[in-house]
């Protein structure tokens, strides 16, 4: 493997999306820095990852302390500098609106809104200084329409996007390449399987999207040249309704 002289930082390095997409971009090279809450649970993703020769730092991180998330940064931008961000931080939940507290209201925004502006703000600033990079938000369903039981999630998916295209709209011109990408599906992760099956559907579900897709997504518009650069980016499987 060609090791290149530049990070990747995951914010919100789950077990499935961003997963894959530092499993995508160590392959192609580039040092991954990870970051999720308790961070001891991105040791079977790192064995993956230098197993196949590539380099991975494993973070413990809370993307809502803005401490953290500048911390994790300039981490990663001191090892190699910074050439993309992704901010893939979920805080999926679905509650009744008479059920849904003004604790749960608060944290979903800290974790998909906030965090994401923070997250967006501190690379920027590392990457200006050079006059170059990319950071891309994982938008959802939720980025498009608020559905039943979704007012927290929704909103905050919402401005997330409003977050990232006002970013877009002063970073570009800059030469930084700001993208919001909309999984507007079900992710074939075990989690979703399980809500099928607990709704009565079947053990092996259709429409699902696989992870390794939407991380060939990511790399895909992380190549992309800066006279034809996309914003929105909307990833769907062929059966999915919209």
């Amino acid at each position: 493997m060609e090791h290149r002289n530049e990070t990747v930082a995951i914010v919100g390095a789950g077990d499935y999306i961003g997963a894959e997409i530092a499993k995508k971009f160590a392959a192609e090279g580039y040092t991954i820095v990870a970051g999720r809450r308790n961070g001891e649970k991105l040791t079977p993703l790192v064995e993956q990852i230098e197993a196949a020769g590539g380099r991975i730092f494993a973070r413990s991180q809370d993307a809502r302390e803005p401490n953290d998330v500048t911390a994790f940064l300039n981490e990663a931008d001191a090892l190699a500098p910074l050439a993309l961000t992704v901010f893939n931080v979920g805080a999926n939940v679905n509650f009744p609106i008479l059920e849904t507290t003004d604790r749960v209201f608060r944290k979903v925004w800290e974790m998909a809104c906030f965090a994401g502006f923070v997250t967006g703000r501190e690379s920027a600033r590392l990457m200006l200084a050079r006059g170059k990079g990319k950071i891309f938000f994982t938008g959802a369903t939720a980025s498009r329409r608020g559905g039943k039981g979704y007012a927290a999630f929704a909103s905050a998916k919402f401005g997330l996007k409003a977050v990232a295209e006002a970013m877009a709209r002063e970073l570009w011109p800059q030469h930084i390449h700001v993208a919001h990408l909309t999984i507007d599906a079900g992710v074939d992760t075990a989690w979703v399987r399980q809500i099928i099956k607990d709704r009565g559907g079947p053990d092996d579900p259709q429409g699902l999207i696989p992870p390794e897709a939407i991380a060939d997504a990511y790399w895909e518009l992380f190549c992309q040249p800066e006279t034809a650069w996309t914003f929105e980016k909307e990833i769907r499987p062929y059966g999915e309704t919209w």
